[in-house]
């Protein structure tokens, strides 16, 4: 009996060693990041453990032929999110026969406008092909927090710049346009991605004087590893372990920079380029990032995470009493009618949404607002804020 007692002891001490613990990042479904080799300009795709997909920029129009193929190869039905960074034909030039030819349910620009004939055309498909056009706008209801788009097995995107109205667009810079592109921080787990856009120095030491942590295992970045851009305060906070360049081969700006390399090489980031190496994946099981490519390397490179807490530290402005997250936006609506709303897409968590004129909500995937004929709805990213305004529709059970 003694023996047996001292076997039963053993496989408990077993079944508690930190090597069994460490098999639960082994079972998390993995989040992919596709960097696309599409020359001088910038696309990439998130394809999320719940395979939710982001589409972020679309390259320039001579990635067509190379670009709407690959995106329908990894993307079996509309695109949940396309994300213009800015209005640069660089980074918009293949978005249109990308929602020809896949579609999208939504698409978010930073509402800065510009007179580009490209970017007017790009609009009007988006009018015509997309369910919700949205801007970064801050919620009114809680102006000091950052829009965060939920994309299913804990895996989420907050969208740090621009905050107009509640911020004012960057004025009087090299490029006021770069200046104000989107920017966005994908965590997963203990790992992150930080998608700048062509961002400005301006926009690096606006973010800088935000309460938020720019800790990110990858760095898409910024300008196509242009002189301006990544500066050694903003590389500081973000602290890459590995960088992505997207630019082409002996481009006729010299990029990627001497100078940016050098700030790149001085935080330890890993640098991954396009015009090298072709496309990037960067996948992601929560605790690492494996990055591999088309060509060059001779294996995949693997980089550990380390974000432990919020991307928002501390509220952006003084705090609002109100947190609920309700808006007006109008569905297929015309472009000057553009609405803004947080959405939550992950599956079954929202967001819900109430008819104009009704006293009940339904979640968005409810056949019944399928069937209605109004456009103009309220969109709530809490059960709980829908709750406060209205009643749950007895037909889906929000």
């Amino acid at each position: 009996m003694a023996l047996v007692r001292l076997l039963l002891a053993l496989l408990v001490l077993l079944a508690a060693l930190p090597g069994r613990a460490a098999s639960r990042t082994d079972s998390l479904k993995p989040l992919t990041v596709y960097f696309f080799d599409v020359g001088q300009g910038d696309s990439a795709l998130i394809v999320s453990p719940s395979g939710k997909t982001v589409l972020i920029d679309g390259g320039p129009p001579e990635a067509d032929d190379r670009l709407v193929p690959r995106v329908r190869e990894l993307v079996k039905g509309p695109i949940d999110l396309v994300i213009l960074s800015h209005p640069h034909l660089d980074h918009l030039g293949s978005l249109a026969k990308i929602l020809q030819a896949v579609g999208a349910r939504r698409f978010m620009d930073p509402g800065y406008d510009h007179s580009s004939e490209a970017y007017r055309k790009l609009l009007s498909v988006v009018d015509k092909k997309v369910g919700q056009v949205m801007t970064p706008t801050p919620n009114p209801s809680a102006p000091e927090t950052l829009l965060t788009i939920g994309l299913g097995e804990g895996a989420t995107l907050t969208i740090l710049s621009p905050r107009a109205p509640q911020d004012p667009f960057l004025t009087h810079t090299r490029s006021d346009v770069n200046a104000n592109s989107i920017v966005a921080k994908l965590t997963y787990g203990e790992t992150a991605f930080l998608f700048v856009g062509d961002a400005e120095p301006e926009t690096e030491e606006y973010l800088l004087r935000q309460p938020i942590d720019f800790t990110s295992t990858v760095l898409k970045v910024g300008h196509h590893g242009g002189r301006h851009s990544s500066t050694a305060p903003f590389l500081a906070a973000v602290n890459p372990q590995a960088a992505v360049i997207s630019c082409s081969t002996n481009n006729e700006y010299g990029h990627p920079t001497t100078e940016a390399l050098q700030r790149l090489g001085d935080v330890g980031a890993r640098i991954f380029r396009t015009d090298l190496q072709g496309e990037v994946r960067a996948v992601s099981n929560g605790t690492t990032v494996t990055l591999s490519t088309q060509k060059g390397r001779s294996a995949p490179t693997v980089v550990t995470g380390q974000v432990r807490g919020p991307v928002a530290t501390g509220p952006m402005r003084s705090r609002a009493d109100d947190t609920s997250s309700s808006r007006v936006v109008r569905v297929k609506g015309t472009l000057s009618e553009r609405g803004d709303t947080s959405p939550a897409m992950a599956s079954g968590a929202g967001p819900f949404v109430s008819l104009k004129g009704s006293e009940v909500f339904h979640l968005e995937s409810c056949s019944s607002l399928k069937r209605a004929k109004t456009k103009e709805r309220t969109m709530y990213s809490t059960r709980s804020a829908a709750v406060r305004e209205r009643r749950p529709a007895k037909d889906c059970n929000p």
